[in-house]
């Protein structure tokens, strides 16, 4: 009986779940394994967000159904961080939209804006969800290829004008998983222009805006003039905060589309659990001090990384945001698959790592490390590809 929808078969295996799976196995069998695949920070949530939590929790009020927009307060004050932090007003009652976590919030969205047939532009390789959200709501994506001669950075000169039907959707995400690319604010006023010409939404990622090095501030593409014409933005808790099982995440901007994303959500859920809004409210009045500490951590173990894998042999590049190292396959390994490639990781030096093709078919050739362990597991990491892969 072929009961699955047209929708679900359109969906590969989830590469990254099958190597979660093994992952898990070998650890059952008693086996050591590193896993640095998947980008889930292992630092616990600060104190204080906690405490407000369960403060907010014992009150019989909170118990209730929320509301899909999330309450006012939270909105209010994701206004105020976009004031104070980058400069940009935001109006609360219709311009901000709590979500339960980005990749509901884009899904959901996708589902709001794409129909069969319609084409969304996104990079490749990306995170998975900005390609299959227009999978699942029934469009088509037209790759734009991230090339390392162009610092993974997105050429909009490559966009064919014959693309027809014209493209609906643009989906960015900087500073860019996996890759770890940085843009600066021209860029996104580029992208503005961009669109108003091609009368194309713009959809922006920006998940890691507080996890940046070296000096580097990353943009907000709201600040870029006229963006909320044009488009939205997503925020997430998830790893500025050590926040990521919270599932709480907002989308700001253009109030039609927050209108389109409030519409739809209407109709699937009930909101975020109202304490752990309550505690999100507390979450953005942390000071920048405690934000900034947690982007160190970060910074010290991409330096124990890339500096050990280039001392065994492994030529690395630092990235300077996100908790991700992207690295080229080694030149002797090479002729492998990225897949075959982590496979032989997981395998011979019991590290897991996830394979560049599960971000798009641009990633191949690729590898993605997470940052999710402490300096000293990934200086035991380093020493086991060693003896793994340069004997």
């Amino acid at each position: 009986m072929n009961a699955l929808s047209k929708r679900l078969n359109r969906l590969p295996p989830y590469m990254f779940g099958k190597l979660k799976q093994l992952t898990h196995e070998r650890r059952q069998q008693g086996i050591d394994v590193i896993d640095l695949g998947m980008g889930n920070p292992d630092r616990p949530t600060p104190q204080h967000i906690v405490d407000k939590l369960t403060e907010a929790a014992q009150e019989a009020r909170h118990h209730r159904y929320s509301a899909s927009r999330g309450i006012y307060n939270l909105r209010r004050e994701v206004s105020w961080y976009y004031d104070r932090r980058f400069g940009v007003q935001i109006d609360p009652n219709h311009e901000a939209i709590s979500v339960i976590g980005t990749k509901e919030g884009l899904s959901h969205l996708a589902l709001a804006l794409i129909d069969e047939g319609d084409l969304a532009l996104v990079p490749n390789p990306t995170f998975p969800i900005h390609i299959y959200a227009t999978v699942i709501a029934g469009g088509s994506v037209v790759s734009l290829p991230l090339r390392e001669e162009n610092q993974f950075v997105p050429s909009l000169d490559e966009i064919s004008r014959d693309i027809w039907p014209r493209p609906k959707v643009l989906i960015l995400s900087f500073p860019h998983n996996p890759t770890g690319a940085v843009v600066e604010l021209a860029f996104f006023e580029e992208i503005v222009d961009f669109a108003k010409r091609n009368d194309i939404i713009v959809i922006h990622d920006l998940a890691y805006a507080d996890i940046v090095f070296d000096g580097y501030k990353a943009p907000s593409f709201l600040q870029a003039k006229g963006a909320k014409e044009v488009g939205v933005e997503f925020i997430s808790l998830s790893k500025s905060y050590n926040m990521a099982g919270w599932r709480c995440g907002f989308a700001v901007g253009n109030r039609d589309l927050i209108d389109a994303l409030a519409r739809i959500k209407g109709y699937y859920d009930y909101g975020i659990f109202a304490p752990v809004q309550v505690a999100a409210i507390m979450a953005l009045r942390t000071d920048t001090e405690a934000v900034e500490a947690n982007a160190e951590t970060y910074r010290n173990r991409r330096d124990v990384l890339v500096e050990g894998l280039n001392r065994i042999g492994w030529k690395v590049q630092k990235p300077h945001a996100t908790m991700f190292v992207w690295a080229p396959i080694p030149e002797p390994y090479r002729h492998m698959s990225s897949m075959d490639f982590a496979m032989k990781l997981l395998d011979e030096a019991e590290v897991c790592v996830s394979p560049g093709a599960g971000f798009g078919h641009n990633g191949e050739g690729y590898i993605r490390i997470a940052l999710v362990e402490n300096e000293d597991r990934i200086r035991q990491a380093v020493r086991q590809i060693r003896r793994a892969l340069f004997k």
